[in-house]
Protein backbone atom coordinates (compact mmCIF):
# COMPACT_ATOMS: atom_id res chain seq x y z
CA UNK A 1 0.00 0.00 0.00
CA UNK A 2 1.46 3.25 -1.07
CA UNK A 3 -0.48 7.00 0.09
CA UNK A 4 1.06 10.28 -0.69
CA UNK A 5 -1.56 13.22 0.67
CA UNK A 6 -0.74 16.70 0.30
CA UNK A 7 -1.55 18.00 3.63
CA UNK A 8 -1.10 22.14 2.52
CA UNK A 9 1.46 24.19 0.49
CA UNK A 10 4.52 23.14 2.52
CA UNK A 11 3.74 19.46 4.09
CA UNK A 12 3.24 16.05 1.95
CA UNK A 13 2.81 12.95 4.35
CA UNK A 14 3.43 9.38 2.57
CA UNK A 15 2.31 6.21 4.42
CA UNK A 16 3.79 2.58 2.85
CA UNK A 17 3.97 -0.55 3.71
CA UNK A 18 4.69 -3.56 1.66
CA UNK A 19 6.51 -4.60 -0.75
CA UNK A 20 7.24 -2.21 -3.95
CA UNK A 21 7.99 -3.67 -7.32
CA UNK A 22 8.51 -1.90 -10.47
CA UNK A 23 5.01 -1.48 -11.38
CA UNK A 24 4.14 0.09 -7.61
CA UNK A 25 7.56 1.83 -7.72
CA UNK A 26 6.45 3.75 -10.59
CA UNK A 27 3.26 4.56 -9.59
CA UNK A 28 4.37 5.68 -6.05
CA UNK A 29 7.03 8.19 -7.46
CA UNK A 30 4.67 9.55 -10.20
CA UNK A 31 2.03 10.24 -7.44
CA UNK A 32 4.96 11.54 -4.69
CA UNK A 33 6.24 13.94 -7.97
CA UNK A 34 2.85 15.17 -8.91
CA UNK A 35 1.70 15.70 -5.12
CA UNK A 36 4.55 17.50 -4.13
CA UNK A 37 4.59 20.24 -7.20
CA UNK A 38 5.06 23.38 -6.07
CA UNK A 39 6.65 23.00 -2.84
CA UNK A 40 9.20 25.11 -1.69
CA UNK A 41 10.54 24.99 2.04
CA UNK A 42 8.74 22.12 2.15
CA UNK A 43 8.61 19.10 5.55
CA UNK A 44 7.10 15.89 5.13
CA UNK A 45 6.49 13.13 6.81
CA UNK A 46 7.03 9.32 6.44
CA UNK A 47 5.18 6.42 7.83
CA UNK A 48 6.63 3.23 7.40
CA UNK A 49 4.32 0.31 8.03
CA UNK A 50 5.47 -3.46 7.61
CA UNK A 51 7.81 -3.17 4.75
CA UNK A 52 10.22 -4.97 2.82
CA UNK A 53 12.94 -4.76 0.74
CA UNK A 54 11.64 -3.38 -2.92
CA UNK A 55 12.36 -5.82 -5.43
CA UNK A 56 15.20 -5.31 -7.72
CA UNK A 57 13.06 -4.25 -10.76
CA UNK A 58 12.04 -1.61 -8.40
CA UNK A 59 15.48 -0.32 -7.27
CA UNK A 60 15.84 0.19 -10.89
CA UNK A 61 13.09 2.50 -11.64
CA UNK A 62 14.26 4.39 -8.65
CA UNK A 63 18.00 4.78 -10.03
CA UNK A 64 16.04 5.58 -13.10
CA UNK A 65 14.97 8.30 -11.73
CA UNK A 66 17.54 10.11 -9.68
CA UNK A 67 17.52 13.55 -11.56
CA UNK A 68 13.95 13.77 -10.63
CA UNK A 69 14.13 12.10 -7.48
CA UNK A 70 17.11 15.00 -6.11
CA UNK A 71 14.58 17.90 -7.74
CA UNK A 72 11.90 16.36 -5.24
CA UNK A 73 13.93 16.27 -2.51
CA UNK A 74 15.56 19.48 -2.36
CA UNK A 75 11.48 20.74 -2.14
CA UNK A 76 11.61 19.60 1.48
CA UNK A 77 13.37 21.36 4.37
CA UNK A 78 12.57 18.32 6.75
CA UNK A 79 12.02 15.11 6.20
CA UNK A 80 10.67 12.99 9.52
CA UNK A 81 10.41 9.25 9.02
CA UNK A 82 8.16 7.04 11.54
CA UNK A 83 8.51 3.61 11.46
CA UNK A 84 8.16 0.43 13.79
CA UNK A 85 11.40 -1.73 12.60
CA UNK A 86 14.59 -0.38 13.32
CA UNK A 87 16.27 -0.91 10.35
CA UNK A 88 13.98 1.01 8.28
CA UNK A 89 14.70 4.38 10.68
CA UNK A 90 18.76 3.41 10.78
CA UNK A 91 18.58 3.69 7.04
CA UNK A 92 16.69 6.05 7.19
CA UNK A 93 18.90 8.43 8.98
CA UNK A 94 22.12 7.03 6.85
CA UNK A 95 20.33 8.13 3.38
CA UNK A 96 19.57 11.78 4.67
CA UNK A 97 22.66 12.24 5.91
CA UNK A 98 23.84 11.62 2.32
CA UNK A 99 21.80 14.16 1.02
CA UNK A 100 23.00 18.12 1.26
CA UNK A 101 21.08 20.35 2.76
CA UNK A 102 17.86 17.88 4.34
CA UNK A 103 17.35 17.70 7.93
CA UNK A 104 16.01 14.01 8.28
CA UNK A 105 15.11 12.76 12.01
CA UNK A 106 13.94 8.94 12.15
CA UNK A 107 10.91 8.25 14.62
CA UNK A 108 9.78 5.13 16.47
CA UNK A 109 5.89 4.57 15.73
CA UNK A 110 4.96 5.52 19.09
CA UNK A 111 6.67 8.81 18.12
CA UNK A 112 4.26 10.08 15.88
CA UNK A 113 3.11 13.39 18.14
CA UNK A 114 6.93 13.94 17.99
CA UNK A 115 7.35 13.46 14.55
CA UNK A 116 4.76 16.45 13.83
CA UNK A 117 6.41 18.59 16.78
CA UNK A 118 9.39 18.56 15.12
CA UNK A 119 8.25 19.11 11.89
CA UNK A 120 6.49 22.31 12.82
CA UNK A 121 9.49 23.97 13.82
Amino acid sequence: MFQTIRVNNHRLDVVFSGKLDSASMKVALDEMIQQAHGITDGAMLVKVGEFELPTLGAMGVEMSRLPQLFRFIRQFDRVAVVAGQTWVRKMSTVEGALIPGLNLQAFALDETAEAEAWLAR
